[in-house]
Formats: C-alpha cells, structure tokens, sequence
C-alpha cells in the first residue's frame, strides 16, 4: 500500500473483476520499534509510508469510486499507540497519530456524501507484529478475531448511525 500507482492498480483491477468496492478496511501496517537515535531514516519512510500514507492511498481511491454507488464505508484499524505514547515507538507512534487525524477528517469530509468513516484502536493485538510470534502473550492480549467482530458490528449499524472511533483495550492486561 506504500506506492500510489500499485494501490491504484489494485483498485482498477477491483473495478474490472468485481465491479468495485462497497468497503474499504485498512489494515495493514508495521512498526520499527527502537529509540530515534538508532532509527534510520528508511525505517522513518516505510512507517509512515505504508501505516499513513498508504491509508491516504486507499481512501482517495476509494471515495472517488463510492460516489456512483450511492456511498460506501471505510473502517482504519490503527493503534491505541496513537494516543499514548511509548519509548521506542517514534515512528510508529507518528504515523498512529496521524492517522487518527486523518480519519477524523476523512469522516468529517465524507459522511455527507453517504460514506462512513470509523477508525478502531486496538491495544495489544496477538498477532506477529514486531517480531513476535501470535502466541507469544496471547492469553492476555485481544485476538485478531476480537477486532473482527469489531468490524462486522460497524458493518452492520444502521445507516443513519455512525461510530466514529473505537477503543479497544485487554480485558486483563498483564501486570
């Protein structure tokens, strides 16, 4: 998602296969976590490429195909780490700022032209971000399927309704 013309691409494909989108959720990001005295300045550009940047991408393509549809959805699943943040996490925590900004302003742009915009952020999510295996914590931290179920909710509020952000936290986080 961090190159405009693929993600563009992706979308003309989209067009033709299946006769576009109704739902655009993005999802997809990485995290270079160590102090900004040892981040390097391509680590910086491919944070903030794919987990901000690459949202950017998604959703300008995607608003200018909700419009002849009649309207659409777009969810962003970003990061309690852009709220509160943590040593270690420049980078990250930038483009998870960001994209709360970002998604605020989005839905403020587009709820008038039939597209909801919701933004979910999760705490710890067991999957392999960061080096980590999916096990490792799992029996304290949320489950990927957790934040699907998120997601079908919103997909399934009323049209009238609109959920803007969700936080998501561990019930029981580790002490």
């Amino acid at each position: 998602v961090s190159s405009s013309e693929q993600v563009a691409d992706l979308f003309r494909f989209m067009d033709t296969q299946y006769g576009g989108i109704d739902v655009l959720i993005n999802n997809a990001g990485v995290g270079v976590l160590r102090p900004i005295s040892d981040l390097s300045v391509s680590d910086w550009h491919k944070t903030i490429e794919t987990n901000l940047s690459g949202v950017f991408y998604c959703c300008r393509e995607a608003i200018q195909r909700f419009a002849p549809r009649g309207g659409g959805y777009i969810i962003n699943v970003g990061s309690l780490a852009g709220k509160n943040a943590f040593a270690g996490g420049a980078a990250y925590n930038a483009s998870k700022f960001g994209l709360n900004g970002f998604s605020e302003a989005v839905m403020l742009d587009a709820r008038n032209e039939n597209v909801r915009v919701s933004h979910i952020m999760p705490g710890s999510v067991a999957t392999e971000f960061g080096g980590q295996t999916a096990e490792s914590g799992s029996d304290w931290k949320i489950w990927p399927e957790d934040i699907a179920e998120i997601v079908r909710g919103l997909l399934l509020m009323p049209k009238r309704t609109l959920i803007s952000r969700v936080e998501v936290r561990p019930a029981k986080p580790k002490r």
